[in-house]
């Protein structure tokens, strides 16, 4: 049998993969307890974080999700008195997404659960350690949006 070598991407795309499942993993009891499905609290999350109230399409592109799934989970979020829709001066038909009282209380008690577990993994990998990550990953991430979009003209 010949073992099968693998280059840095794909080992680094492998890794991707499973981080995104452990990390998955690790806030699921804090996810479920909010009630929402992951979808609905990534996209109050955007919500509730964001400078200005967002557009669909912008939590889409930002997040690399549909358009269809993220208007799915706002229109839950308004369901459930979460996020309302407000008009856009910038554009008839893309309304903007802001959050309710009830939806900052809701993502507030969430951070504070999910703090909770961040705290307890501090205690085990050191902070200047996800600093570098990131600062890796951000760089990744750029140039893969730069040759897609180099790509997509």
């Amino acid at each position: 049998m010949i073992a099968q070598r693998f280059t840095d991407f794909e080992r680094f795309a492998d890794e991707v993969a499973r981080l995104r499942g452990r990390m998955r993993a690790l806030y699921a009891d804090t996810r479920a307890e909010s009630g929402l499905a992951e979808m609905e609290l990534t996209v109050l999350t955007a919500v509730v974080n964001a400078a200005d109230a967002p557009t669909v399409a912008q939590i889409g592109r930002s997040l690399g999700h549909p358009r269809q799934v993220v208007q799915r989970a706002a229109n839950r979020l308004a369901e459930l008195g979460l996020v309302a829709f407000a008009d856009n001066p910038d554009h008839k038909r893309a309304s903007l997404i802001v959050a309710t009282d009830a939806g900052r209380t809701l993502k507030a008690v969430d951070h504070q659960r999910a703090q909770a577990v961040t705290n307890a993994l501090l205690a085990r990998i050191d902070s200047a350690t996800f600093a570098a990550a990131a600062s890796q990953l951000h760089a990744i991430r750029a140039g893969i949006e730069a040759y897609l979009r180099e790509r997509d003209e």
